[in-house]
């Protein structure tokens, strides 16, 4: 009975520190994940960063389409997960556990978020600071604040370029 006790605290802790210092996990529903991977438009060899890649559902879909990705998750059961599921793309994705607000990212071509409004403005201004080479972000459900997308799907994603 304490073994489960303590399991269950456990999970309770995983799931529940992360919104200190970002979004829930939400999966993101499969027809978003390809709208936004068709509207990013990277092509093979490319890099895609995921801050936030949860169950690693979106670091699949850029694997098969021969993309480099690194995805930046919190939950240290969500990063377990997420390399078992990534396991059969392990040359073209790397899973990092920690806060993506205080990583040093690596050069990409692209960024995928799904995070909340709040942190949107922080966004912004962190991919203006982290990045020298143009960038594409492609966003799920929230835009950013005072910045026209260059593209958005009626369901829900926007596209930005940073130069």
């Amino acid at each position: 009975m304490l073994f489960v006790g303590l399991a269950l605290l456990f999970l309770v802790a995983c799931f529940s520190f992360v919104l200190l210092f970002g979004a829930p996990y939400l999966p993101t529903m499969s027809k978003q994940v390809q709208i936004a991977m068709d509207m990013v438009g990277l092509k093979p060899g490319q890099t895609l960063l995921e801050l936030g890649c949860g169950d690693g559902k979106v670091l699949i879909a850029a694997a098969r389409r021969g993309w480099r990705v690194v995805g930046y998750e919190l939950n240290p059961l969500l990063v377990l997960v997420c390399k078992v599921r990534t396991w059969r793309y392990r040359k073209l994705v790397v899973v990092k556990w920690g806060n993506f607000w205080t990583q040093d990212w690596p050069a990409a071509d692209g960024i995928f978020v799904f995070v909340l409004l709040r942190q949107m403005k922080k966004l912004d201004k962190k991919i203006m600071q982290s990045t020298s080479n143009p960038v594409k972000l492609v966003s799920f459900a929230f835009e950013v604040p005072n910045k026209k997308p260059i593209k958005k799907s009626p369901h829900g994603v926007y596209l930005y370029r940073y130069n």
